[in-house]
């Protein structure tokens, strides 16, 4: 793309409240990947790269419950590296008391400068209990929800963000009513995933309803998620939709770089970061290391690194048996040898090493509880139910 066209589609630094990110980009929360680990690689490259800026990285999805019953895993998840600034939490909550219990402690105890609230799980253990992508559909309890999180974190000048889908399916949409909702209440800003429940990870994202949420929420910034595998699509996505910052999930497996590309294609620059083999396997060390650390125990570190292999090597010349070894590694060492079969000469293969990352999967009938479409309100057989939709873990 060339950088005039960039410097059209230039976006400025996004505002969520008294934080100013410099480069409207968010790490979108992902189970598994976006640990301390991740996040720390993912801010080495934004910070080496050529404009300096910095995007917002959010944590693994915590739940409340295990928050306020402080769960010796959610402890471990909401920790943030020495240097990391923002310290960004993403939270998930199906009521109102326990969640601003939750917020409490993140602000009280100074943990997070930024939570992010999570309303577009699609995971169907989750939305048979009404959890998840399928709240929303209660307005009632969407709003307590919300109203309840930004309450306490006012007092700590702690901006609070909603995260939510499209809605349940296509026949029932609820991103409109929500952001709606969620700017009323004084969430600082709102960001859609343009999918519904239904489509899960599968087909295309819908740019054209972030252009109709940024249309109906005026007063605080509305970010887009969806199918942002480049630099170029998220200048696209801003293009098309007037979206104030971009959420960046899948498009970043493998490739903590983006966000160096993503700086710069913001600031109106035309360079990219194009890895050669050895560049990409030095990175997929640290990673490791980074892992090691984050786990305190080179084992787990290992194998916590096994699934981003794939992800590193996309396109990239590499047997089959050192991809299943190098999938299989169980220590540094052993890491180090594999990497050592590589030809670090290999150049970046362009177009086989971009394109989608991660599964997709299929659309799918959304499971909810009994009479749940039947109406926005809360019934009290309902509201016993999508109690049990929040459990005492975290990071899923």
């Amino acid at each position: 793309m060339p950088a005039s066209t960039l410097t059209a589609a230039v976006l400025p630094p996004l505002h969520l409240g008294r934080l100013t990110i410099e480069s409207p980009v968010v790490l979108a929360p992902m189970a598994g990947i976006t640990n301390r680990a991740f996040r720390r690689l993912c801010r080495d490259y934004a910070s080496a790269g050529g404009t300096g800026a910095s995007a917002l990285y959010v944590s693994e999805m915590i739940t409340a419950r295990a928050l306020v019953e402080r769960n010796a895993l959610t402890m471990r998840l909401i920790e943030h590296d020495p240097g990391e600034s923002p310290r960004s939490t993403q939270l998930y909550g199906v009521d109102p008391v326990t969640t601003a219990a939750a917020v409490r402690i993140l602000v009280a105890e100074d943990r997070a400068d930024h939570i992010d609230l999570n309303f577009g799980c699609p995971v169907p253990k989750v939305t048979r209990k009404g959890g998840g992508g399928a709240l929303p559909w209660k307005r009632d309890l969407f709003r307590s929800i919300v109203a309840a999180a930004v309450r306490e974190a006012a007092p700590y000048d702690v901006p609070v963000t909603v995260k939510m889908r499209m809605g349940i399916d296509a026949e029932h949409l609820t991103y409109l009513d929500a952001g709606r909702i969620a700017e009323g209440v004084g969430a600082a800003g709102v960001a859609l995933h343009a999918r519904t429940v239904s489509q899960a990870y599968s087909g295309d994202a819908h740019w054209s309803a972030i252009a109709r949420l940024k249309e109906a929420v005026r007063t605080i910034p509305v970010l887009g998620n969806g199918d942002i595998w480049s630099a170029e699509d998220a200048v696209q996505m801003a293009r098309e939709t007037g979206c104030d910052g971009v959420v960046v999930g899948r498009g970043c497996l493998g490739r903590p770089w983006l966000f160096a590309d993503l700086a710069a294609a913001f600031a109106g620059r035309p360079e990219r970061v194009t890895p050669d083999l050895g560049e990409v396997a030095a990175t997929l060390r640290r990673h490791a290391a980074y892992l090691v650390d984050f786990y305190a125990d080179e084992l787990k570190g290992c194998r916590d690194i096994r699934k981003h292999i794939a992800w590193y090597l996309k396109g990239f010349p590499a047997g089959s048996n050192l991809r299943h070894h190098l999938a299989t590694v169980d220590s540094l060492a052993a890491l180090d040898e594999l990497i050592a079969e590589l030809d670090p000469a290999a150049p970046w293969p362009g177009a086989p090493a971009e394109g989608q990352r991660g599964r997709a999967g299929h659309p799918r009938h959304v499971v909810l509880p009994e009479g749940w479409l039947d109406s926005p309100e809360l019934t009290p057989a309902q509201a016993a139910l999508v109690a049990q939709a929040e459990d005492d873990s975290s990071g899923g």
